[in-house]
Order: C-alpha cells, then sequence, then structure tokens
C-alpha cells in the first residue's frame, strides 16, 4: 500500500491509524532517511494510545519503553550502531521473544540478529510531504494491513502491493 502524506500531521494521522490495528507480537520495520518522518509516525502512534509524554527518538539510548493502553511498545533505533554484533552486545534481543510491539528504526544496521518483520513502513520526502509504502511481510503482518486499509478513509492509498501471495 503506498500513501501520500502531505504534511506532518497526515504523518501522526497514520500513526494514529496504525495504532487501532496493533497486536502483540508485531515487529514493524520503519526504513527511511534521516528526517523522513519516522519517530514522526510512532508519535501519532503513542499520542492515539493515549500517551501524554514526549515522545523521542532512541537514537542515543537505542530504545524506548512506552507502556500504554495495555501494551507495551518498544521503540528502538540503530541508526549509531557501527557493527550488527552492538544488537547482541546490548542486550536487544529479550525484547522480541515477548508480546511487545516493537518498532525499529534503522533495522538493517542490527543484520541477521533481528527477528523477521510483520510490517515494513518505508517513508520517503516528496517535495514538502512525504509517500508510505507499507508491506506486509507475514500472516500477522498481513493482517494488521487489511485492518490498516479497512480503517482508512478515501483517498488516502494511491497504490496496492504485498510482499505476500493473497491467501488461499
Amino acid at each position: 500500500m503506498t500513501l501520500e502524506l502531505p504534511d506532518e500531521n497526515a504523518t501522526l494521522n497514520l500513526g494514529g491509524a496504525l495504532a487501532r490495528v496493533l497486536v502483540p507480537g508485531l515487529l514493524i520495520r520503519l526504513d527511511g532517511d534521516l528526517g523522513a518522518g519516522k519517530t514522526t509516525l510512532v508519535r501519532g502512534m503513542l499520542q492515539s494510545l493515549g500517551y501524554k509524554g514526549r515522545v523521542k527518538s532512541p537514537t542515543y539510548t537505542l530504545v524506548e519503553v512506552h507502556a500504554v493502553s495495555g501494551l507495551n511498545l518498544y521503540h528502538f533505533d540503530f541508526y549509531r550502531f557501527n557493527q550488527a554484533e552492538e544488537f547482541l552486545d546490548a542486550g536487544l534481543d529479550e525484547y522480541f521473544a515477548g508480546t511487545g510491539v516493537c518498532l525499529v528504526e534503522w533495522p538493517d544496521k542490527a543484520g541477521h540478529y533481528l527477528p523477521a518483520a510483520d510490517l515494513r513502513i518505508g517513508l520517503e520526502v516528496v517535495g514538502e510531504g512525504r509517500h508510505a509504502f507499507i508491506s506486509a511481510i507475514s500472516e500477522r503482518g498481513r493482517s494488521c494491513l487489511t485492518d490498516l486499509m479497512n480503517s482508512l478513509p478515501g483517498g488516502w492509498a494511491v497504490g496496492m502491493s504485498s510482499s505476500l501471495p493473497p491467501p488461499a
């Protein structure tokens, strides 16, 4: 699915829509250049779930933990990793074994140590706005993507794609 996000508010709104379809144990890859809106998207999710605190990128802390609306959301940023082994050295693998929702910025920096994602969200700067490219990588991701598509108002989606074949 490809979405046009003309401004920051649209990115926050997409985060809010995503918050409504999150399920325990979900792993979401957040891809995009610096300033593409990854943390803004997470902020929209958290605010929609009722989180009142400041939402910042975990660039220096590696992970920000948010317990809200009965969910544990773990927001990761691996931008500063020089080697994928830093993921293991930091002991972050245990976060991915439970029922928390893991939102991962710069997932490629953790290499093959990072478990397979359920959803991939790519953000790309286009003029003053963004394009969001959302694809399902697992069956759980497909279910979330279907729920997301059904919850969005008309006019958001400009294209459809999926990394999984249609269900039999």
